[in-house]
């Protein structure tokens, strides 16, 4: 992929792959709502952007083109396998709970689900109309909401993130709008480049509020963010690399 304009990295506040972007010589900004990190450029409701959007209004997107790009790491609270079992009654969660509570905590979850779903498909259409080329990520666990429930199946899933330098050892699902992945896909030799800190999701540290992921559990680290953007984005990956299907 030719990247001649700027790459918009949304809902990223840790910097790390736009910073890797910026060491390749590409310019590249943080955009969230947040600045945890201290790496955010700007500080934007996206959530808000994207609405005004969808509805024709004046946004951010106005400002990006179809020789930009946008990574984003859409928030995956209300699709991914931690929120799917707050869906059952059972839950350990609920334990204290009256059944009638139970139900209610369940539908202000599915309303909230449904909000950030509604808002993925308002994104995604927004830059098909404006021809803005894009990429999202959300994790690919085995009850991921997006699995059986989006627009289109992802058009990569990195199956072990931890065989590109990732922390975890855990699938993560990229969607492209408006391009299409490189499709000379290395992973790297596993002596080299496999983090040796690797983690799983059982043994990172849970976020404060019960539902929530930690920023440890959602963090992809730097490596991991230089592999990925050499293989899938830019298709420069090193002829030692050892092919990997993934």
């Amino acid at each position: 992929m030719k990247i001649k304009g700027k790459v918009y990295c949304f809902f990223e506040q840790s910097g790390n792959f736009k910073n890797e972007f910026k060491k390749l010589g590409y310019a590249a900004e943080d955009y969230d709502i947040q600045n945890n990190f201290g790496e955010t450029e700007h500080i934007v409701d996206l959530f808000s952007e994207i609405d005004v959007a969808f509805n024709g209004g004046s946004s951010l997107f106005d400002e990006i083109t179809s020789e930009d790009l946008i990574i984003a790491f859409y928030p995956c609270v209300y699709f991914c396998a931690n929120s799917q079992m707050l869906f059952y009654l059972a839950n350990r969660n609920y334990r204290k709970l009256s059944d009638e509570q139970k139900i209610e905590k369940i539908l202000q979850r599915s309303d909230k689900r449904k909000e950030y779903f509604d808002r993925l498909i308002k994104f995604v259409s927004v830059c098909l109309k404006k021809n803005i080329r894009m990429i999202f990520e959300n994790p690919w666990s085995e009850q991921t909401y997006l699995k059986s429930n989006f627009l289109k199946y992802p058009d990569i899933v990195d199956m072990d993130r931890s065989k590109r330098g990732d922390f975890f050892k855990k699938p993560t699902a990229f969607w492209f709008w408006n391009c299409e992945p490189t499709q000379n896909k290395f992973s790297y030799n596993k002596n080299k480049n496999k983090n040796k800190n690797t983690k799983t999701i059982a043994n990172a540290r849970a976020g404060d509020v019960a539902g929530l992921c930690s920023e440890e559990r959602s963090m992809i680290s730097s490596e991991y963010a230089k592999n990925w953007i050499l293989d899938f984005v830019l298709g420069e990956g090193k002829s030692e690399f050892l092919l990997f299907d993934l």
